[in-house]
């Protein structure tokens, strides 16, 4: 099993050097990643390691991983590491792929929310920025 980053470090990548999509996870937990799959050049049957850790899944590439690249370019969710993380059926997720780090981080929607929300409210000032 690869050794996994406790918590991702300082971010040195610019928003050209990462590859975002969403996807909704089916009810078996798969997500269709295309774009990131092509983007961190990892074909059908390649292996990973799948990770929870800090609200995130991360997703890395080694040759004993117990999870595969799907033929379509699926990736698959574990039931563990999805309920760790609040990652529900058909609700969406951000996949940020960082191809210089071959990883791949599975944003939740209830940390984008949050994320979104404590920025609002720092640009729109206040708690309130309805209206």
């Amino acid at each position: 099993m690869p050794e996994m980053p406790v918590a991702l470090p300082a971010a040195r990548e610019t928003v050209d050097d990462i590859v975002f999509d969403v996807a909704r996870p089916d009810a078996d937990g798969r997500v269709a990643a295309r774009a990131v799959v092509r983007a961190l050049r990892w074909p059908a049957g390649h292996r990973l390691h799948i990770e929870a850790t800090d609200g995130l899944l991360l997703v890395t590439a080694t040759p004993d991983g117990v999870h595969a690249v799907g033929t379509r370019g699926a990736l698959p969710l574990p039931a563990a590491a999805r309920q760790m993380c609040g990652i529900h059926p058909h609700q969406v997720v951000l996949l940020a792929a960082i191809p210089a780090r071959d990883l791949l981080v599975v944003h939740p929607s209830n940390t984008i929310t949050r994320l979104l929300a404590d920025l609002h409210t720092a640009v729109l000032g206040g708690p309130s920025y309805a209206g």
